[in-house]
């Protein structure tokens, strides 16, 4: 957008990955204009963006882990890496005019909703307030790194920085480097630094289990195929989406059933890993699905190599010069990064967003025992606001965008409700959210997530507030099902 200013915006979608995007395309395409889509950085993306290392990519089929509005015919690989990811979600809000309509370089800051007036007043990074009737919050799970508050880190006299905010200009050639954390993102960049480096220490908490990744280029053939014929990449993405969804069997109904990837998951480690200790080391003691399953064909060959160390025996303190582990020894470094993930479980800061009473969302989801909202994007309390990828909205075994089409197609079904009552304010009843989260949680039980491992789906508490507890298309079609009595309308 050019430099004047906004005051006002009938609907505010905050943030620009494939949520918010989606979500301001939907808009436009039922004819709403009076909408702002605001993001803190220069470009569109969200975590494709924000998420630039070393061999990152997603860990879901580049032809499913796109809208279902705006196939596209041209991927490169069966799984596609962020720079594609991001180029496409690019390509999507330019085509459908959504560009148009992005004030970059607005981080929000703050929200507060006016009980007066039923707006939301929004403050954002660069001092621009503006106030909307409806917020879309397209923030994300995956875009508050967590850095680990260890003993010492401000000592450290070299680079040390968290994955998701890669120092591209930190030469790590002949460099001893300490890696923090053995999850998605570390099984991803370690195998690309290792090479080059001149000695990687990779401190693992907790083994996870690590798959076979079936990728490959997409040939010219199946991309002129799809181009020329429409129909077979809609058939592709079907078979793709009920490969998946059927996986969801062992990890909803029947946990037991995820023994045959346990037998799979010890095979890759055999095939790659022929030293004893080591591989006990990377054998996990928990079912597959627990934690997030990851798929990887060269991160244990790169464990396998003379200059990576896997440590196990966990951090004492950070010094000037390395790291001293539990064992006392220190272990010098000249770099240290960290693979340590997002704050999925509780998102959002304090002081993001004030409801009625001028209460914090962080206050509220407290006395519950952890976020929660109704259907994953309606919270009682805060009137008008609705979330994209909202509390228990996760998926294990699928393709998330297809839980955010069935969320816009849901927000668009309580907006059409609020224009024809002529109401200006939308809210959930607080005895709807309680007894849907309570149902939520009966669900959970008897899932992979809650067999006994310590995972980021879990909050401090133990509580899982970020999967869906049931398949993808049992969520697709609750969303489908809007009821007014849901909700207050005045």
């Amino acid at each position: 957008m050019g430099s004047e200013a906004l005051d006002s915006v009938e609907v505010a979608v905050v943030g620009t990955g494939f949520g918010g995007i989606g979500m301001a395309v939907q808009l436009l395409e039922a004819g709403y204009r009076d909408i702002a889509v605001f993001e803190k950085a220069d470009r569109v993306g969200g975590t494709w963006r924000e998420n630039t290392y070393p061999g990152c990519a997603c860990d879901v089929p580049s032809h499913l882990y796109s809208f279902s509005f705006a196939p596209n015919p041209n991927w490169s690989r069966m799984f596609s890496g962020w720079r594609e990811i991001r180029d496409y979600i690019e390509d999507v809000a330019r085509r459908y005019g959504v560009m148009d309509r992005i004030w970059f370089g607005h981080e929000l800051t703050a929200a507060r909703f006016d009980e007066a007036t039923s707006l939301w007043h929004l403050n954002f990074s660069n001092g621009a307030t503006v106030k909307a009737r409806y917020v879309v919050a397209g923030l994300g799970p995956l875009h508050e790194p967590v850095v680990p508050d260890l003993p010492g880190l401000k000592d450290f006299k070299g680079p040390a920085f968290h994955s998701a905010q890669w120092r591209h200009d930190v030469d790590l050639a002949g460099k001893r480097i300490a890696v923090i954390g053995t999850g998605a993102s570390a099984i991803q960049f370690v195998p690309q630094i290792a090479p080059a480096a001149g000695q990687v220490d990779l401190y693992q908490r907790t083994p996870p289990w690590v798959m076979p990744k079936p990728d490959r280029d997409v040939t010219a053939f199946e991309k002129w195929m799809f181009r020329t014929l429409p129909f077979t990449q809609r058939l592709w993405r079907y078979w793709q989406y009920w490969t998946y969804e059927m996986r969801g069997i062992g990890f909803v109904r029947r946990p037991s059933f995820m023994e045959r990837a346990r037998k799979m998951g010890v095979e890759h480690i055999a095939e790659h890993i022929g030293d004893p200790e080591l591989r006990a080391k990377v054998t996990p003691d928990y079912l597959p699905g627990c934690k997030r399953i990851l798929i990887a064909n060269d991160y244990y060959p790169a464990l396998a190599r003379d200059n990576v160390s896997l440590v196990t025996e966990g951090i004492d303190r950070i010094t000037a010069e390395g790291i001293i582990g539990k064992d006392g020894v220190l272990r010098p470094a000249d770099v240290i990064i960290f693979g340590t993930g997002f704050e999925a479980a509780e998102p959002f800061h304090r002081g993001l967003f004030a409801g009625v009473g001028g209460r914090d969302i962080k206050d509220v989801w407290a006395e519950k025992g952890g976020a929660e909202a109704y259907k994953g994007v309606a919270v009682a309390g805060f009137p008008n606001l609705f979330l994209l990828a909202g509390p228990n909205t996760g998926l294990g075994n699928n393709s998330i965008v297809f839980i955010l089409e069935a969320q816009i197609g849901y927000i668009l079904d309580c907006l059409a409700e609020a224009k024809a009552r002529r109401a200006g304010r939308i809210e959930v009843t607080d005895t709807r959210q309680t007894v849907y989260n309570a149902e939520i949680q009966e669900m959970m039980k008897r899932t992979i997530w809650m067999t006994g491992c310590n995972s980021w789906y879990l909050n401090a508490n133990g509580k899982n507030t970020t999967i869906w507890p049931g398949f993808s298309l049992q969520y697709h079609l609750r969303m489908k099902e809007f009821e007014a009595a849901d909700y207050r309308w005045s």
